[in-house]
């Protein structure tokens, strides 16, 4: 998944970033408001993790505008403050979540994956279509009794497939979710990324199919 750090620490950006990078997520930071509103025009992220206290301005602030918006992408906050006002007032504003400073990071991802979760109306990581049993936690396709385990990119690539089964997705849509700005790379390693998600779904009842000059779209055989 693609994810927006709004967070001016260089120091707890660069570990934030690393961390979910482990993860397979791609992360794009942005350092102040300014930056976080220009990226949420060019990308549609599946999380946002906000900062309150930024160089020119209150986190909150883009919080209400986003939501004014009716942006529906799930927010983080990140805050040093602890009192309940202060929690309150960000849940208030539309965060879905809050996570106070400093945190151990397998508690923030534990959070994540709950707001994900939730935004997705499931209360697990298992998604089905035709025989197989995809689970984005621990990294498997299942189906009779063979089981696959996923590299991060094909983790995440099968994530946008299992989706929305049928649906057609154009390579550019594929590269904005597995790849952030900073990292230079060609439309060509999307079809290595499908050439070996296709060979894990060998044997089974779905297959990667490619849509001549638009992208790609999981099917059943």
């Amino acid at each position: 998944m693609r994810f927006l750090l709004v967070e001016d620490n260089r120091q707890l950006a660069k570990a934030l970033c690393e961390r979910f990078a482990l993860d397979g997520h791609v992360v794009d930071r942005a350092h102040d408001l300014t930056s976080a509103q220009t990226s949420i025009r060019t990308v549609a992220y599946d999380l946002i993790l906000l900062d309150i206290m930024l160089p020119d301005g209150d986190g909150r602030d883009f919080l209400k505008t986003h939501r004014n918006r009716q942006g529906k992408t799930p927010i983080i906050v990140l805050t040093a403050r602890s009192e309940i006002s202060d929690r309150i007032s960000v849940l208030d504003l539309g965060a879905d979540d809050y996570i106070i400073k400093p945190f151990d990071f397998a508690e923030l991802e534990a959070r994540c994956r709950a707001v994900l979760r939730r935004q997705g109306g499931s209360g697990n990581n298992e998604k089905k279509f035709a025989d197989i049993i995809f689970d984005s936690n621990k990294g498997t396709l299942c189906f009779g009794e063979h089981v696959e385990d996923l590299r991060n990119r094909e983790l995440r690539l099968l994530e946008v497939f299992f989706s929305s089964p049928n649906q057609i997705f154009a390579k550019t849509y594929l590269m904005d979710r597995l790849f952030s700005f900073a990292e230079d790379v060609s439309e060509n390693a999307i079809e290595v990324y499908v050439g070996r998600v296709r060979k894990k779904l060998a044997g089974s009842g779905a297959k990667i199919e490619t849509v001549r000059g638009i992208g790609y779209r999981m099917v059943q055989n």
